[in-house]
């Protein structure tokens, strides 16, 4: 969690950098104002819709995540068309009716048996990502992207809420497996955008398997949602 938590601070950092970099004396306020308005910062919330979930496996309806972006963006000449390249975080959640097992070198997941109670069983998925856009935007300020992006997982781990199954108390159990051995490390696909002004409704078709081959059901994500883009 440490790692994940560094990432996080260690990726904020670098987006704010760029927003506030401030070149050699003499052009400072000319290439600030014209590097400025090249950078798009963007955070949005999303739902997960999982796709090829094998027969009796139960996802929630909601499966929210969340992302955070910073692109730099090249221009065609004076034209509406522009193409950018970034850096981001993006974090999948898979709210499901399973359960992982076993010791942190061999963690399968099974299905959570019918005896056993539950509030929560999930799998979080976090990605560092390079995202890569054409973009479009008219003077009336409507906009919309096409693009493609590729992410590595950077702490994959699943957590539990529910009846102790572990060490078989009374108690409520809370607990956390990490270095899930049996789960893609890339994740890629293509993205799509659209909006006006500075919110917009944005799309991704992971063409990527979440579990190894063999290892798991061959389950991907279509992710909607929105994302605001004030800068």
């Amino acid at each position: 969690m440490k790692i994940y938590k560094k990432t996080l601070i260690s990726l904020f950092a670098v987006i704010l950098s760029i927003m506030i970099l401030a070149p050699r004396p003499g052009v400072a306020q000319v290439v600030n104002a014209a590097t400025k308005k090249r950078i798009s910062i963007g955070v949005g919330l999303f739902t997960d819709i999982w796709m090829n979930s094998p027969s009796g496996m139960k996802t929630r309806t909601i499966n929210q995540g969340v992302q955070l972006f910073g692109t730099y963006n090249m221009p065609f000449g004076k034209s509406n068309f522009s193409f950018a390249i970034g850096i981001g975080i993006n974090v999948h959640n898979l709210y499901w009716n399973y359960m992982f097992q076993g010791r942190n070198d061999s963690l399968q997941f099974v299905k959570i048996p019918d005896t056993l109670s539950y509030q929560r069983s999930k799998l979080t998925l976090p990605y560092v990502e390079l995202p890569l856009e054409f973009r479009f935007k008219a003077k009336s300020k409507f906009a919309m992207g096409i693009g493609f992006k590729v992410g590595y997982m950077i702490y994959g781990h699943a957590k539990w809420v529910g009846e102790d199954y572990l060490f078989k108390t009374t108690n409520t159990l809370r607990a956390s497996f990490k270095d899930i051995k049996n789960i893609e490390r890339f994740a890629y696909g293509p993205t799509l955008r659209f909006g006006y002004k500075w919110f917009h409704v944005n799309g991704y078709y992971a063409l990527s398997s979440i579990f190894q081959k063999d290892k798991g059901p061959d389950m991907y994500p279509i992710s909607v949602g929105f994302v605001l883009m004030p800068f």
